[in-house]
């Protein structure tokens, strides 16, 4: 029930015609759940680097699309440009941002190369994590000897393609289908106008590091002290300081914060002061999240807050407004996307949430409702956790408050994301039942779409009642161990919890009579049934404890 976004960041071999380049792009917007994100065309390179993000599914079809419009509209018999190139769609990058792994993305961008080889009649060479040999992990020999060279290259077994003919495809040549990690452009400011001073701090830091000589006269690699990064210094003349470039190729191994507290630290080392940061192009919300539980924690203070708290705190910890006010809305990924979607429920004000529902409109319904009454529940338990990680005599327990914050908030999440999750799925039979039917096929279909659409009409108040139930955890927690004088906030989220999971499975029993899959109905009930009964014992057991501790 997670919403996954895939990135794909295609290279075309055309940077002057933007009527071809529009052609291109035009492809890519015409499939739904897609946000263009940037169209970066160079006239010296005549190439252009397009970025677009959507649902996996989507991002797949809009890639397709792509090559093939590429196809059809570039020839490489006639391209020239100073970048390596060997197709009209030179290389074809999937890129994970959130809620889908790069196991994931790897079946998706095999699946897509497969797809383009076989029926664009283009060879494909699968790269980076993409790859089925080392030899084709790195996209330059993969591109080797380019399009001038293709012909001869096709005709050697050690490099027959992995998907698509062996022979030479004259006006569209090759490509080059990968998945690799995300990559973050990040930029630190110094308080020097000296480049010699920034890139000896940019090498103490990057990956590669520095060559010296030793006392023998032989070269010797000092490695910089950060796994996955690039850098260089430069002085930027509209800003009149220099800032230490970075390219952080996996953010998993070395997150912006980390980045840049390290950069902090060197500068420091060599009289440097590191006065702010700036992030070129977009970010996953996750590292910005990420940065603020960091610094949050660094400070002893517990991490468990809103989404909103946590990038104000990792905007100001690495100055990220001080060239430029900083705007969440238009430099985090899943927030630009958010911006072309219909207004989701959970934006709404509660009042507003409240009259939705209150309307004539057949949704948001019970199974909504029960989702966020649920969210509710467990932000109590959330409150408990952060109120009791503030308690002046508690000092030296702010890290076990704080993760258990931080696990009330995870949860909150899932819960608000299922609230939309549930009216879609709503939505979904709707739709299905709409579809034609005047003929045998028509039914067939018609009927296939209603059965998925009941049957993930059971899974999310499914999958809301086990994320309800995973909340008891945090409210137990705190009804025994956190604040006394806030216990009963705690326990009032037992009793929003055990609503939330009766509710849901309310929404469960009344769709079943829609699926024909008698397996599938009879352990889902099963399941679910267990789930209530198991949260009614452990909501009775964490009132009773709550009104012990009371005095009446």
């Amino acid at each position: 029930m997670n919403n996954q976004i895939l990135e794909c960041v295609p290279n075309f071999s055309e940077g002057r015609d933007m009527m071809v380049i529009k052609q291109i792009t035009d492809a890519i917007e015409s499939v739904e759940g897609i946000k263009l994100l940037n169209v970066d065309p160079g006239k010296n390179t005549n190439r252009t680097v397009v970025t677009f993000v959507g649902d996996p599914d989507s991002v797949s079809e809009a890639a397709f699309l792509a090559v093939m419009k590429a196809s059809e509209v570039i020839d490489m018999s006639k391209h020239k440009g100073e970048h390596p190139r060997m197709g009209a769609t030179d290389v074809c990058p999937f890129i994970p941002v959130s809620g889908i792994t790069m196991e994931e993305t790897v079946e998706i961008a095999r699946k897509v190369a497969e797809r383009i080889g076989n029926e664009l009649h283009i060879p494909v060479y699968c790269y980076e994590k993409a790859a089925y040999e080392e030899k084709r992990k790195n996209l330059a020999d993969c591109r080797a000897g380019e399009y001038e060279g293709l012909e001869k290259k096709l005709a050697d077994p050690e490099w027959k393609p992995d998907f698509g003919p062996a022979f030479f495809n004259v006006r569209s040549g090759a490509t080059a289908v990968g998945a690799r990690d995300f990559l973050v452009a990040f930029n630190v400011n110094l308080n020097t106008t000296s480049t010699r001073r920034a890139n000896a701090i940019a090498f103490d830091v990057r990956e590669k590091g520095r060559d010296i000589l030793n006392e023998h006269g032989e070269k010797i690699n000092i490695p910089g002290t950060l796994k996955c990064v690039k850098a260089i210094g430069w002085y930027i003349e509209e800003y009149g300081i220099a800032q230490i470039s970075m390219n952080l190729t996996d953010i998993s191994v070395t997150p912006v914060h980390i980045a840049f507290d390290e950069v902090c630290r060197k500068a420091d080392e060599r009289g440097v002061r590191v006065t702010g940061s700036e992030l070129v192009g977009l970010i996953p919300l996750k590292s910005l999240l990420g940065a603020g539980r960091y610094f949050l924690e660094k400070q002893q203070r517990s991490a468990g807050v809103s989404d909103e708290e946590l990038i104000k705190i990792a905007v100001k910890s690495m100055g990220l407004n001080e060239l430029r006010p900083f705007m969440p809305d238009e430099k985090i990924i899943e927030y630009v996307m958010e911006k072309t979607k219909r207004q989701k429920l959970i934006a709404m004000s509660l009042k507003q949430f409240m009259d939705e529902t209150a309307s004539e409109s057949v949704a948001p319904g019970g199974g909504s409702v029960s989702a966020y009454i649920g969210a509710l529940g467990v932000a109590l338990g959330t409150m408990v956790a952060n109120l009791s990680g503030h308690k002046k005599e508690w000092d030296d327990r702010w890290k076990e408050f704080s993760d258990w914050a931080v696990k009330g908030k995870e949860i909150q999440n899932r819960l608000l994301d299922l609230v939309d999750a549930d009216t879609e799925a709503f939505n979904k039979i709707i739709t299905a039942r709409r579809m034609p039917k005047s003929n045998a096929e028509e039914k067939r279909l018609r009927n296939e779409a209603i059965q998925n659409a009941y049957k993930e009409a059971i899974l999310v108040p499914f999958k809301v009642m086990e994320t309800a139930y995973s909340g008891f955890a945090v409210i137990q927690h705190m009804v025994k161990n956190g604040n006394p004088s806030s216990v009963t906030d705690a326990a009032v989220g037992a009793l929003a919890l055990l609503a939330c999971i009766q509710g849901a499975r309310l929404n469960i029993k009344i769709n079943v009579s829609g699926v024909e899959d008698k397996v599938f109905i009879d352990e889902i009930l099963t399941k679910g049934k267990e789930i209530e009964e198991s949260a009614v014992l452990l909501q009775e057991h964490i009132l009773n404890e709550a009104v012990s501790g009371i005095e009446l």
